[in-house]
């Protein structure tokens, strides 16, 4: 961020944040539609959706970034990884929905959830990495 003043680099991150937060409401509103408020309700789907696929990008992000570099790299870091993705997944929503599981004694879906978070979060980013190496 060597070139980027610090209230620029907020102002990246602000829009990027705001528009991703946007866009992750939009995608549990028509989640919760498409498979309806009591499954949502039992399973957090739209948090996993969320979060699987912005690790998915955010490895393409970086992949790219990292084979292009370039003297808008740290603007895109910021506007793209840090803000919109930042604000489009969903790490504190996913900690709450695992203790609210918890509480309610759903050991099970808590489980799998902690762990398809995780193995989908993990190869998402994997797989984007690699997307963009084979891209290159």
């Amino acid at each position: 961020m060597s070139t980027l003043s610090t209230s620029v680099a907020t102002l990246h991150v602000a829009l990027g944040g705001a528009a991703g937060a946007a866009l992750r409401y939009h995608v549990g509103r028509a989640m919760t539609q498409w498979l309806g408020a009591p499954i949502i309700g039992a399973f957090p789907f739209a948090t996993l959706a969320v979060n699987a696929v912005g690790s998915l990008l955010m490895g393409v992000l970086a992949g790219w970034l990292a084979r292009s570099g370039g003297a808008n790299s740290d603007q895109l870091r910021l506007l793209l990884g840090v803000g919109l993705l930042g604000g489009f997944t969903t790490f504190s929503a996913f900690s709450l929905e695992m203790v609210l599981m918890i509480e309610r004694g759903q050991y099970l879906f808590a489980s799998l959830y902690a762990v398809l978070s995780f193995a989908l979060g993990i190869s998402g980013l994997m797989m984007g990495l690699g997307i963009m190496r084979i891209a290159s």
